[in-house]
């Protein structure tokens, strides 16, 4: 079935399997930690127990997704050998200590105290228990700076030569500080911080809808609804500025993301189309003349390269477009769920029926957004593997189209069946500690909701 397809085509249809399932576990996993700390320094404070009912149900969370984060990572890293020799061949240089750098600074110290966050609430004094948890969330934090440097570089490298073939560092700083990569980090690291707090928001409304009227219950979703509210503003602004950079260094990408098929001054920024490689244009067009512009070079005549201006060398367009789209869809949708559900708290101390709904319907909004942006990010930098350097092709193994294909059908289904259980075990971890409650003691009844606050 799959001896007639491109192996490298199937090759990267694999990898971006196992990438799409392994990023969304580290996305909850690197905010998690820090909201986790930020729940037992409140009850630190405050000394008010329903702060830790919150960190044990989450922690539990947070050690599932954990888990789940380092099964995957290790399948993936596997693939380099197995579909992409020729990426540690050429730049192995530069990848291989990056990502030695990780496991050493930062996944060890996350697996040694994670032990302690678990196990330890009883077994240890509370400060070593907060600092053991302080200790998680850096190294979670510690991990995706590595992450992000090496991922960084193959789009902007920088602090290298070539020297027979081979990338060779001429300056580690370069290499680390490279062109995209503070835009990137700090991308993805609100990124996460959003996607944690629409978990939260959304399991805590989930309970909330069961009549789970806990303070524990209140005061998550309402960290949960104040975070987004804080953090989907700041994710703009770096979006912008991030695109501003990939503009300087990566015009294809952006060429593509915009539908821009020919090179213009005031170029229209495309609402809707549907991209056309056979036409180099936009079926069904709906478009605001110059906008893309001005945010794009913030000039209302600023030139905006097309994809005519690449030749052979430009991503696939309909990809890139439609996942930006999506990315940012969901991010203005974001916006106004978290600006008025803050509202809603502020007002009235609790959310209305009908957005703790809504909150329930976007817990995982932002593994959406996540995978859009990633995708935006990954096959915009097609077809180079490392841009300008080497190219996916030059990369590829020459395992056979069907072996590829057989292992890409294991892969797709192992992975869908953890996905529903995840999602399943996390609703289940909500129903439980609902049910484990006392309600006569542990209920928040209205005129107490301000208080809880």
């Amino acid at each position: 079935m799959f001896a007639s397809v491109d192996p490298v085509i199937l090759a990267r249809i694999q990898f971006a399997a196992n990438i799409t399932f392994h990023i969304l576990f580290p996305t909850i996993s690197i905010s998690l930690a820090w909201v986790l700390l930020f729940f037992k320094l409140r009850y630190n404070k405050t000394g008010d127990e329903s702060w830790m009912d919150a960190y044990r149900v989450w922690v539990k969370i947070f050690a599932l997704t954990f888990a789940l984060g380092v099964v995957s990572g290790i399948t993936m890293s596997f693939q380099f050998g197995t579909n992409w020799p020729g990426y540690m061949e050429t730049v192995g240089n530069i990848a291989g200590p990056l990502l030695a750098y990780e496991v050493l600074t930062a996944f060890f110290l996350e697996a040694t105290f994670l032990g302690i966050m678990l196990f330890g609430m009883r077994r240890v004094s509370n400060r070593m228990h907060t600092i053991a948890t302080l200790l998680v969330a850096g190294g979670t934090t510690l991990s995706a700076f590595w992450i992000l440097a090496l991922n960084s570089w193959m789009q902007t490298p920088a602090g290298f030569e070539m020297i027979d073939g081979r990338a060779h560092v001429t300056s580690w700083i370069e290499v680390i500080f490279n062109p995209s990569f503070p835009y990137r980090l700090v991308h993805m690291l609100l990124a996460s911080g959003l996607t944690v707090a629409f978990l939260v928001a959304g399991i805590s409304a989930y309970r909330w809808l069961r009549n789970d009227r806990s303070r524990e219950v209140l005061h998550s979703m309402r960290t949960g609804v104040v975070l987004a509210a804080i953090l989907i503003p700041l994710q703009i602004v770096a979006g912008d500025l991030h695109g501003l950079n990939t503009l300087h260094h990566q015009p294809a990408k952006i060429a593509a993301m915009e539908g821009t098929w020919k090179t213009e001054k005031g170029a229209p920024a495309v609402l809707f189309g549907l991209p056309n490689a056979t036409t180099q244009s936009n079926d069904f067009e709906i478009a605001i003349p110059k906008l893309a512009s001005i945010y794009l070079t913030h000039k209302i005549d600023g030139e905006i390269k097309g994809i005519d201006a690449f030749a052979d060398r430009h991503p696939p367009v309909a990809p890139l477009f439609f996942a930006f789209r999506i990315m940012v869809g969901v991010g203005l949708l974001m916006l106004a769920a978290s600006w008025v559900a803050a509202w809603q708290f502020r007002k009235r101390g609790a959310p209305a029926p009908w957005m703790a709904r809504l909150l329930v319907a976007m817990t995982f909004s932002g593994w959406v957004a996540l995978v859009a942006g990633w995708y935006v990010t990954e096959i915009g930098r097609q077809p180079y593997l490392v841009y300008g350097v080497l190219t996916t092709a030059q990369a590829a193994s020459k395992v056979p189209a069907a072996m590829i294909g057989s292992t890409l059908a294991m892969y797709l289904t192992l992975y869908a069946v953890l996905i529903v259980a995840y999602i399943s075990v996390v609703f289940h971890l909500a129903r439980k500690a609902g049910k484990s409650k006392d309600d006569s003691s542990q209920s928040v009844i209205p005129g107490q909701l301000r208080s809880a606050q």
